[in-house]
């Protein structure tokens, strides 16, 4: 069963297209990942799944119903632009979306999601007292309290030090676990890639990738080398077969011709300096994500 399924659609603003013929399907208890550039249609997309915007062609079901009416306490939403009553307490506003969403005993689950994520301390503070950080784990745990069916999370990592992101990415987990269906957008393409069951690209309103990982890296095949030398990049340099090399500092990916010898590469490096890695592989999805949207301008508006 899928549990999102969107079928041609299309949204413009003004005279630009934000998404254009749209398909995709999201099966029940899966992580999908939203990846593009800024303007590129994710959170477009996203505020139709979630009706804010309507698409004007096209149509989009959720939960296999067409109408997706009187669903939304079946969805829980993470929207990029956080929004918090600012003059209640952190406690009060958490108890409070879980009277909404009828959580039972939402006090005591309150205090729970507070004391996971560190802010039993704050639970008397007004939200607007927090910082940008603790209000997005407040904003976060009001998201899930209730352990929606669907969860739908712009940008959920974005701005938190790694010990927050890590309890994020632990909840999200257990969540997928216990049923639920995970949708959210990112821009760090390690967490897509270690997290998502499968990946959705969206660059200039259309579709460019969607699959798992491993069949969106078949797509562009062993023509990678990630390569560690003594003399760093500028050993690499005038090198034949090489495309584009993407410098790390203390790692380099070299993009090969189409055809290229990787072993005649490697022989041309060794005559320059001693290699201490040389690995052949498919490209990252960083570096995919780079070889689709590096050529053109991203569009204005998302």
């Amino acid at each position: 069963m899928n549990v999102i399924e969107l079928n041609q659609i299309t949204k413009t603003f003004e005279k630009n297209t934000a998404v254009d013929h749209l398909d995709l399907q999201v099966p029940k208890g899966s992580i999908y990942g939203f990846i593009g550039p800024n303007g590129s249609g994710k959170t477009t997309t996203i505020r139709m799944i979630m009706k804010i915007y309507y698409p004007d062609s096209g149509d989009i079901k959720l939960f296999n119903d067409g109408q997706s009416v009187n669903l939304q306490d079946r969805i829980g939403y993470l929207p990029e632009e956080r929004g918090l009553y600012k003059k209640m307490k952190v406690k009060e506003l958490v108890t409070f979306y879980g009277e909404l969403k009828q959580v039972q005993n939402p006090g005591r689950e309150a205090d729970y999601w507070l004391e996971k994520f560190d802010l039993t301390k704050s639970a008397n503070k007004k939200v607007e007292a927090l910082s940008k950080g603790m209000s997005q784990k407040l904003q976060f745990i009001i998201t899930i309290i209730n352990k929606p069916e669907l969860i739908i999370l712009d940008e959920p990592f974005s701005g938190l030090d790694p010990v927050n992101a890590e309890i994020i990415k632990e909840v999200i987990l257990d969540l997928r676990a216990k049923g639920s269906t995970i949708v959210f957008s990112t821009h760090d393409m390690g967490v897509a890639e270690k997290m998502c069951d499968f990946i959705f690209m969206i660059y200039k309103g259309k579709k460019v990738l969607d699959g798992t990982l491993e069949s969106i890296q078949k797509l562009y095949g062993q023509d990678t080398i990630r390569i560690q030398t003594e003399g760093g990049m500028s050993v690499l340099e005038n090198i034949q077969g090489i495309e584009r090399i993407n410098d790390f500092g203390q790692m380099q990916e070299i993009k090969m011709n189409s055809g290229a010898d990787s072993q005649k590469i490697l022989t041309e490096i060794l005559a320059k300096t001693k290699v201490s890695r040389f690995e052949i592989t498919a490209p990252s999805l960083h570096d995919i994500f780079v070889r689709i949207a590096r050529p053109e301008k991203t569009e204005e508006h998302e």
